[in-house]
């Protein structure tokens, strides 16, 4: 871990944010390439795999992301220490919000007349690849902003919770990568197009990390209310979108402990690490 904060210390934070998100779309696809192995998974697998994705991401939205903007809100805002993790928070919901409303999806699990957006011709495998890089965005732009904070010297953002919150997405798009690719599988997709779809949704994330960084490092005012703002964005993924995947069947239990688990790995990762 020593060695790691060394390193990105020693670089400059947008390329650090570039090659955090870089490892978190490559362990996508790492999962994603499971297809090449495997011709179909159980769906309490696949619930259980969707839960642990809820989970990280829950958990990564209050210890990296709204809990530092709280704290860095009473300093720099004392006289209203709430506003900027409220309105932030509340902004990146409403942001997901309008994706979710704009851009043509489907979520997996869903058939394909329950796709949401606008009204669209493309097929249910473009369409599922889409719903999957809407949640990819919130977990790149949030790596990317507490790069940013932690470059500015931001006491609330260190180097080492930024590692630990591209550690804690890594772990999760694992088995996110092979959610995707295996339902894209199982409609008739080759070995091949699955995967390369299933790597292919998260290829946004470097996108929105160096955007995060970027934006934070050049606008220091706003770095609580981006953190807040990734926090909101992801939380309304998970209630949106992952939650909903995973009570289609009769595995919801399975879910919901794969949600456990997931918060309790993200939180002893931050607390114990960070």
């Amino acid at each position: 871990m020593k060695t790691l904060i060394t390193f990105f210390s020693s670089i400059n934070p947008v390329l650090a944010a570039l090659i955090a998100t870089t490892f978190t779309w490559l362990v996508t696809a790492a999962g994603a390439s499971l297809v090449f192995f495997f011709k179909t998974m159980h769906r309490a697998w696949l619930d259980a795999m969707l839960g642990f994705t809820g989970g990280v991401m829950v958990a990564a939205s209050f210890w990296s992301l709204l809990n530092p903007s709280i704290e860095m809100s009473e300093k720099m805002y004392p006289s209203m220490p709430w506003m900027p993790a409220a309105v932030g928070f509340l902004c990146g919901a409403l942001f997901l919000y309008f994706l979710d409303k704009k851009l043509p999806h489907l979520h997996l699990n869903f058939k394909e007349e329950e796709k949401e957006g606008v009204k669209t011709q493309l097929h249910k495998t473009t369409l599922l690849v889409l719903a999957i890089t809407l949640h990819n965005i919130p977990e790149g732009l949030a790596v990317g902003v507490l790069f940013g904070a932690a470059a500015i010297g931001m006491d609330d953002a260190t180097i080492a919770s930024a590692i630990i919150l591209a550690i804690g997405i890594g772990i999760q798009n694992f088995p996110e990568g092979f959610a995707v690719s295996m339902p894209l599988r199982r409609a008739g997709a080759s070995r091949f197009k699955s995967f390369w779809y299933g790597q292919l949704s998260a290829i946004v994330e470097p996108i929105a990390g160096v955007i995060g960084a970027v934006a934070v490092i050049y606008m220091q005012p706003i770095l609580p209310f981006a953190l807040a703002f990734a926090a909101g964005a992801m939380i309304f993924v998970v209630v949106e979108e992952v939650i909903p995947e995973t009570q289609r069947d009769k595995f919801t239990d399975i879910a919901v402990l794969g949600f456990i688990g997931g918060f309790l790995v993200m939180m002893i990762l931050d607390v114990a690490l960070g």
